[in-house]
């Protein structure tokens, strides 16, 4: 199995800055970007094992958060959920794997 550099990674979108994990193997064909929206997320173990399986295939893999706990909240678990803007943020992380590839 190739070597896998694994970094934390964060993406400016507009005024939310996201938390994403990138791993890439060396030599990797491609990237492969996990865009967590609602549901689970970038630490979810089944995400982790197919990003892994990706990895070990030669494929780099970006997991990536798109939501946000609400600072302003009480309720630490309510997140912030807008189509367009997760599409915004969606772009970001894209620009910021063309560029790491």
């Amino acid at each position: 199995m190739a070597h896998v550099n694994a970094q934390p990674v964060t993406v400016s979108a507009g005024a939310a800055t996201l938390q994403g994990d990138l791993d890439l193997p060396s030599g990797a064909k491609g990237v492969i970007l996990f865009a967590h929206g609602s549901g689970s997320g970038r630490f979810s173990p089944r995400n982790r094992f197919v990003a892994q399986t990706l990895q070990q295939r030669g494929l780099a893999t970006l997991l990536l958060d798109l939501l946000e706990v609400d600072p302003e909240s009480v309720e630490a678990t309510v997140l912030l959920v807008d189509s367009f803007q997760q599409a915004g943020r969606l772009e970001d992380a894209i620009e910021l794997a063309h560029c790491s590839a």
